[in-house]
């Protein structure tokens, strides 16, 4: 497995330089996620560059992130534009040469795709979702590198079995799955005993993964449930067990840190690999 972080880059890929690289590699990190804010406004040139100077300082770009439409959307006009944008996300992934592009399922709800929806695992809108990912994956098939989708409790793809679902009626090999253990966690239970859910996460999913995100998650002290994220390493995730199930499944893959301020990213990095150390693993160069 390789380290990298969602994080400590600046806003935009024309802004890349050698100090950009430079500072990553000196927070213990080889990958790195690129922010693509309008793929289909993307400049070949600005993208290649970005690319290139990160390689050279040693950076590989771990996973192109793109702002795109709603993929779920019931409004024909505004899911193809969800899907044009990702297809146009593929190739900035790569001028970029990405290893991944990651793809959010989205959400029915107006605040945003990471929020929850009464109507977001209805069938028919799983029965979009999976038109949409077919139409999107022949662009992933002709640039040569894999579509990443994540999956969480507020989201159509809210449980690892939903996950598995929906990347075999896709059908194509290009399609994959970007592990987040936290995303599934759906009550106190699970919060509590997260080795449970992250072993039924990689039996299920392990097979389609290829890339990761590492967070942490804690509980707030109420009457009723409220479960917050935290800093890597001060929360209920079973960072151990998870590491070690993403090396079986996939270790060359890259576990990107997310979630946090650049100030904080440090500290989150000390502890995973504190974890890494404990179980038994070292990052690949």
């Amino acid at each position: 497995m390789r380290s990298g972080v969602v994080g400590l880059m600046p806003r935009h890929a024309r802004e890349v330089s050698s100090e950009t690289a430079a500072r990553l590699r000196a927070h213990g990190f080889t990958g790195v996620s690129v922010i693509i804010p309008d793929p289909l406004e993307a400049s070949p040139d600005e993208y290649r560059r970005a690319g290139r100077v990160l390689r050279d300082g040693g950076i590989a770009v771990a996973q192109a992130n793109a702002r795109y439409e709603v993929l779920i959307h019931p409004d024909e006009g505004r899911r193809t534009l969800g899907i044009r944008g990702l297809q146009a996300a593929c190739q900035v992934a790569a001028w970029l040469g990405a290893e991944t592009i990651y793809v959010r399922p989205g959400s029915l709800n107006p605040a945003g795709p990471w929020t929850p929806h009464p109507e977001n695992t209805h069938l028919r809108t799983l029965s979009r979702l999976v038109d949409s990912l077919r139409q999107v994956v022949k662009a992933a098939e002709d640039v040569g590198i894999p579509l990443a989708i994540e999956g969480g409790a507020v989201s159509p793809l809210d449980t690892p079995e939903r996950v598995r679902d929906v990347i075999e009626a896709v059908g194509s090999p290009m399609l994959r799955f970007n592990a987040d253990p936290v995303n599934f966690v759906r009550s106190l239970d699970e919060l509590y005993n997260t080795t449970s859910l992250i072993h039924r996460l990689f039996d299920l999913c392990g097979a389609f993964t290829v890339c990761a995100h590492a967070k942490d998650l804690t509980v707030e002290d109420a009457l009723l449930p409220r479960m917050s994220e935290c800093l890597l390493g001060e929360g209920f995730c079973d960072q151990v067990t998870f590491l070690r199930r993403f090396e079986e499944c996939c270790p060359d893959g890259f576990i990107l840190i997310e979630h946090l301020p650049d100030e904080r990213i440090p500290a989150a990095k000390r502890n995973l690999d504190e974890a890494a150390r404990k179980a038994g693993l070292t990052w690949r160069q």
